[in-house]
């Protein structure tokens, strides 16, 4: 895993995710492959895998630069910014 300047700047503790289910799947009618939380705000939005890819599509539309994967047993991040894993 690569570093990353913005790692530094997420708040800390770590936000708490603010849904269970990516609410725009929910609102889309469409299933998540796998969840993803932005770690800036706690927003939860699908993985690239799933139809509608919010969790990218919450990087673009706010800039948030890293997310967490919310799947059991996995505790990997992603830097949009810098493409890499943190």
């Amino acid at each position: 895993m690569g570093t990353c300047r913005h790692l530094g700047d997420l708040p800390a503790p770590e936000p708490a995710p603010n849904d269970d289910t990516c609410p725009e799947c929910r609102r889309d009618g469409t299933d998540p492959v796998q969840l993803r939380i932005c770690l800036t705000c706690g927003h939860v939005g699908c993985c690239d895998s799933s139809v509608g890819r919010h969790a990218t599509g919450h990087h673009l539309a706010t800039g948030h630069p890293v997310m967490r994967t919310l799947e059991p047993g996995q505790a990997w991040r992603w830097c949009y910014v810098d493409m890499q894993l943190v």
